[in-house]
This record gives C-alpha cells, structure tokens and sequence, in this order.
C-alpha cells in the first residue's frame, strides 16, 4: 500500500487571518528539512497561500513555522516566457490546484497560459526543479526576495548565487540565508529589478546587485526546452549552499532526486500502518502524520571536513555541533515529541542535544525558538520535554547541562538577557507562588510555571539533584495558590492576595492566554487528584467535565480588543465551552480517567476525532505537529495525560489494526473488535488489562493492545485504582 497517496498536504490551508482550519502551508520537504519549498499565490506576511486564489506568483523557499511568528530567509522564484513580468502581482499567472500535483515529495504544477510545466523534489537543504518551456524562445526564471537586504551573483555561466537577510525577529545582525541554484544549461542574460524597475547595469558585464528585497532574472535564449535547476540553501555562507548541492544532489537527475525523496517519507510514513474501510480516515491520518514530520526543522550543516556545524542565532557565530529550530514548546511539548519519544528516539535525543547547544550559546533554553529566542506563549515547556524524555529512558543527550538550563530560568529574571529568554514576571512568580493579576496572562502563566517546576523536580530526581527536586516540587503545589473555591475556577490574584474582580467565567484574555476560565483552570496535568480535591472529588471533576460540554459556547472578548479567531472557533462548534482548536484544553477530556469515568472519556475523544479533523481541515492552529499528533495519539487509543510521565491514558481506538513499527525493530500492535466507541474490555499480549493506563515500556517492548468495543457505556470494566499518576494521593 502506497501510504504517501493518501497525504495531502492541502490540508489546514483554508485557513485565514479571522479563522483557521489549520492556518498551515502546504510544505514539500524531507522530514524536519532546512528548506521548506511551498506556492505563493499573495504578497501577504503569513497568509501568503491561498488555495482559493489561481494565480501562483512563486515556489517560495520558506522557513514559517505559523503565520503568527512570520517566515525568515525566504525567496521565490518562477520560470516565464514572453513577455517579462517582474514583480510577485505582474508575473503572477493561472495555474489549477485541482490538476497539480502537491505531494511531500513532489509539485506538479502547468502555468496554464505559457503552458510550462513546473516539476519539484526536495533535499534537506534545497531541492531539484524541473522546466518544461514550450518551444518559443525567451526562457527565463525569475527570482526574487521576499523581503530584507537580498544579494544576487552570477557564477561562470550556469549558476547564480544570492543571501537574504529578511527575517521576522529571533536572529542577530548578521544573519543570511544563503542559496545557490545550478543549471543545466548557459545563462545568456542576467539582470536585477526592483517592484518593476529593472536596475539598471553597471560596467561589469557579471556584476553581484544588493538591495532591499530586489529579485534578479536570468535567461537562457534559445535553448533547450527543458531545463533542470538544482538549488541548496545554507545559513552559514554560499560555499557551505554549494557544498550542500554536491552532498544532497551531486550529479543525480532529477528522477533520481524524485525517488529518493520518495523513499523516505513512504519509509517514514510506514512506521504506523493502519487498516481501515475507510479510505477517508486514511486519507486524515496520513495527511495528519505528514504534519508531525516537518517541526522542528534542522538547521545544522555538514561542513568540509565532515563536522556538524551551525550558524548560531544566539550567538551569531557558526558552532560545532547539532541545532533545530521552529516549534513553539507550549505547543508541542503535549504530543509531538511525546511521539517522537516512541517513533524517534534518537532524533528526539539529538533535538534536544541542540537546544542545550543553544543553552550554550546563548545563556538560556529557548521557549519559542524561530530561529532563536522569540516572545511567544507561557511557560517554559522545554522543561515537560526533556523531564518526558528522561522519564522514557532518552537520555541520550546532555542531561546535567540541560538541567542547569532549566533551574537558571526557573531560578533567575532573564531581564538583561535576550529577549524572548527566560521566565516573564519570574520574580512575582518567586515571591508570591504566583506571577501578579496585572502580569500579562497571569494565571496561565503561574499554572505554567508550577508544572514545569514539577518537570524540573523529576528531572533533577533522575540526576541526585535532591535538594533542586524537593524545592521543585513544593513550587509545583503553587497551582492551589489561584483557586477561588466561590468560583469554581482558578482566578487572577494580586500582591495582598486578594482576587481580581470582577470575576466573569465566559471572559477571554487577561489573566488567561487564549482562552478563559474554562478553558484555563485544568492546566495541572501533573496533579490531577490535586486538582480534583479542589472541585470536590470524583463525582464533582465528572459533572465539571459534563458541564463544560453542555454549556453554550458563550464568550465576551475580556482582555481581547475583538474577537480572536480562537473564540470564533470555539463558538461555532458543538462542544460547548470545551476548544479543541487550541492546545489549553487538549488533555482536559482525559481527566474523566481521574474521575473513573472512562465511558465519558471513550465517548468524547471518538467525537472530537470524528467531527473535528478531516483530509482537509484541523480544528484550529496546527502549530508545528501538536494538533496532528493529538489526532495520531487519540485515533490510536492512547494519549500522553502528562507528559514528563511515562504512562498513557486509554482511550477508545479508531480504527480495527494498527501496526506501529518501532525503531528497536519490534512492533506494538493495536487491534479492536465490534462496533461503537465505548471500550468494554482490553488485553495486552493476551492478558487482561483493567488499568486506564498503559505504560511507555509497555509500547516499546512490542505486544498486542487489543480492544473490544460495544454500543453501550461500560463503568465497571477498569480498576478504579488505576488512574493517571498524580503528585497529590487520590482519596
């Protein structure tokens, strides 16, 4: 079965600024490759792919990990005939989405009125390109920068190459994107242009043209018909891009590029086989596994003698050693790498290894990284990473410095360092357990906090820290700090302890980050029968998940000057005040296992998989993996409650057989029997298996997970006493 058939990397893209079903682009790359290649149809920051609009100004070489944090180090380039259209709005031409080929390892795509045909394959580091002109002369390509100082060179007579420094913050001064792109053929022409002014030639017949967001053209006169344009990109200098060219691409044809882009994502994607009837939930399984291999991106090179190297954005040098950029932790931490953690370990290990090289660099872990250090979202959620790394036996990195990366900003105000580094209102956070009602996101920030001060805690356990592990897990009770049991809710707090007021629990924004006291008061993952004593026990936690469900999905716009598109998202949907089109919300459901009901849990995830993702839409942001791997995580049968933790909480299966290759050459199987979403018994190797829990070992020691599923709820199959772990003792 050819699994790459099924992916389609449309989806999420018809997505806009006021709404998103995904807010993604469609990316042709190798897995967690440097260069991301995708269509530009709109000149616009972020939302620069339409799939509604016809008309393509550009393969766009693209680093955007989300609209919202904008792209870096981009070009464009498009071959034309006739007439000569320079700027992105005049060269812009017709082209059908719905007859091009838009695969992961493969653009199709005609020009319909020139009639050239575009074909495109990928390298880590750059790509190859296929032209196919009709037979009337003036061939051209024309390239462009998207935005910053750009440079363009000719190279003899057959190559160009080019930087750009147009970026969107989180690089030093002397950041470049380097690329150097061959032909197949003689360049006759080389010019520059600006908008649509061409700039005019100075005495060197070849010279190199600089300037804000120029683009340059090249033309082959009468040449062949079909030209091969081979591309590689660097950040370290031009002669690192053409050492990457000879690496990746050498003297191979493009065919051969082709099938070896093809290979390995069909290998990738193979890793999880799934057996279904329906040919529409393959087609959303594997369009949502594509999305969790392309985040982080590496951005280390291998250089001429053979050592890794990067150019650092903390420190604007080039270091020795591996880097990934381009994934938001708060995002991510929930279930993209926790997969990694069972699919890749390695891969896992060597990105953290990279962050803890930017520890190096720079002084602090990064929180938001793209490329470097950016402002962006609570917490420092590297610390659930490498905890949940740790807690699964990945230690394959350096663990004693990352610990130390991660008490600095625990410890520390990052005030004098760089921005987007560190812990915001940390002081606050120090000396009342909880950062101050007038602090930006307060509660969410606190709630952050003391769950990653928890993660610290049992990453400095698994080091002999016991000193840091102790204090560590008294801050992580600082949760308990901002309940308000009038209320029902966790509540903004200022210095003298009293509540903000007045209190609303429909308002968005304020102490809250994207969301509201619904939405916001569960974030205590690592002490669910803490948390669950605070609403009053099993029965309380039950009703409060129940409500959330059942209410309208009410909202004012509270902090918000208008209406974010995550409440528009909430607001349209049938889940109440429950959104899963955010990350806040993404473990809640899986709380009904503290609660012991589990009937709850099985009925809820099956319905949030089966109306909310599709081949074509996502609920909301697909932020870098995270929302995708949810779905993977969920349409499996089990989900990562809290990562940091080594254990998943049981669902209910989607599908009849699951077949999860792992790394260690075993494989852990996932089979389900009968109809309906409530899950009446399991077995694990054969064995019945009453816990709500399966354990990380468990998966990766290969087995059978077998699942029998009826109509009808079930709430007496699971042992009460097998709930997710938790700091507090449950009673």
């Amino acid at each position: 079965m050819n699994l790459l058939s099924y992916v389609n990397p449309l989806q999420g893209t018809y997505s806009h600024y006021n709404f998103s079903t995904g807010n993604t682009l469609p990316i042709m790359a190798m897995p967690y490759g440097m260069a991301h290649w995708t269509l530009q149809t709109d000149n616009v920051r972020g939302w620069f792919f339409q799939p509604g609009t016809p008309k393509l100004q550009g393969i766009r070489c693209t680093h955007q990990p989300s609209p919202w944090m904008g792209d870096y180090g981009a070009f464009t380039f498009l071959p034309q005939v006739g007439t000569t259209l320079l700027s992105c709005t005049k060269r812009a031409t017709a082209y059908r989405l719905d007859k091009s080929i838009i695969k992961p390892h493969h653009f199709g795509i005609e020009l319909i009125g020139s009639g050239i045909r575009i074909d495109s394959t990928p390298t880590e580091r750059g790509g190859v390109f296929k032209f196919a002109f009709p037979p009337n002369g003036g061939h051209r390509v024309i390239f462009e920068g998207v935005k910053g100082e750009t440079s363009f060179s000719l190279i003899g007579d057959r190559a160009i190459a080019g930087f750009t420094r147009g970026n969107s913050g989180g690089v030093p001064d002397n950041f470049a994107h380097y690329f150097v792109a061959t032909f197949d053929c003689q360049i006759t022409a080389f010019r520059a242009f600006h908008g649509d002014e061409v700039i005019p030639q100075p005495d060197d017949s070849w010279p190199t043209y600089s300037g804000e967001a120029i683009g340059s053209f090249i033309e082959f006169g009468e040449g062949p018909r079909v030209v091969t344009m081979k591309v590689a990109t660097s950040f370290v200098s031009i002669e690192q891009a053409q050492l990457n060219l000879q690496q990746e691409i050498g003297n191979d044809i493009f065919e051969l590029s082709a099938a070896k882009a093809e290979e390995t994502w069909e290998n990738l994607l193979q890793t999880i086989q799934v057996e279904s009837d329906s040919e529409d939930e393959l087609r959303t399984f594997y369009s949502c596994f594509y999305r969790t291999k392309l985040f982080p991106r590496q951005w280390h090179e291998i250089d001429a003698s053979g050592k890794t190297v990067h150019f650092s954005p903390y420190s604007g040098k080039v270091e020795e050693g591996v880097l990934y950029a381009d994934t938001g932790f708060w995002d991510t931490y929930r279930t993209l790498f926790p997969l990694m953690t069972i699919l890749e370990p390695d891969r896992c290990c060597e990105i953290l290894q990279g962050f803890v090289n930017a520890y190096h660099e720079s002084g602090w872990l990064p929180q938001w990284p793209s490329p470097g250090h950016r402002v962006c979202m609570p917490g420092t959620h590297l610390d659930v990473t490498i905890a949940d790394a740790l807690a699964k036996g990945l230690d394959g990195f350096d663990t004693e410095s990352a610990l130390d990366g991660m008490i600095r900003h625990a410890d520390n105000s990052a005030e004098n360092g760089p921005i987007g580094a560190g812990r915001a209102a940390i002081q606050e956070y120090l000396d009342q357990g909880y950062c101050l009602a007038t602090s930006h996101a307060s509660v969410s920030q606190s709630l952050d906090y003391a769950y990653d001060d928890w993660c610290i805690g049992e990453v400095a356990e698994r080091l002999g820290r016991q000193e840091v592990a102790a204090r560590m897990r008294e801050r992580a009770n600082n949760y308990k700090k901002l309940w308000d049991e009038s209320v029902g809710f966790m509540r903004a707090r200022h210095a003298d302890g009293k509540f903000l007021a007045p209190f609303d629990q429909f308002d968005w924004g304020g102490p809250y980050c994207e969301g509201g006291p619904w939405q916001s008061s569960w974030a205590v993952q690592h002490d669910p029968a803490g948390l669950m004593h605070l609403l009053g026990g099993e029965h309380a936690l039950a009703a409060k998940l129940d409500e959330m469900l059942a209410l309208p999905p009410r909202f004012n716009i509270g902090g918000y000057s208008q209406e974010i598109h995550e409440i528009t998202e909430m607001a349209v949907a049938d889940f109440g005040q429950y959104a899963q089109s955010n990350q806040p919300v993404h473990h809640v459901l899986f709380l009904y296992a503290a609660a012991n009901r589990m009937d709850r849990l099985q009925f809820e995830t099956r319905r949030v998989l089966e109306y909310y993702y599709t081949e074509k839409t996502l609920p909301g942001d697909e932020d870098n993996g995270e929302m995708t791997a949810w779905y993977v995580f969920a349409s499996l049968g089990f989900y990562p409650f809290c990562p940091g933790r080594s254990e998943y909480v049981i669902c209910s299966p989607l599908f009849k057989k699951v077949t999860i290759q792992l790394p260690n050459e075993k494989s852990f199987v996932v089979t389900s029997e009968g109809k309906g979403r409530y899950v009446e018994s399991v077995t694990l190797n054969g064995e019945s298996h009453r816990s709500s829990l399966i354990q990380h070992q468990e998966i990766v020691d290969g087995g059978t997970l077998h699942f029998r599923l009826g109509e009808e709820p079930v709430t007496n199959n699971l042992d009460p006493d097998q709930k997710p772990s938790s700091m507090s003792p449950y009673i």
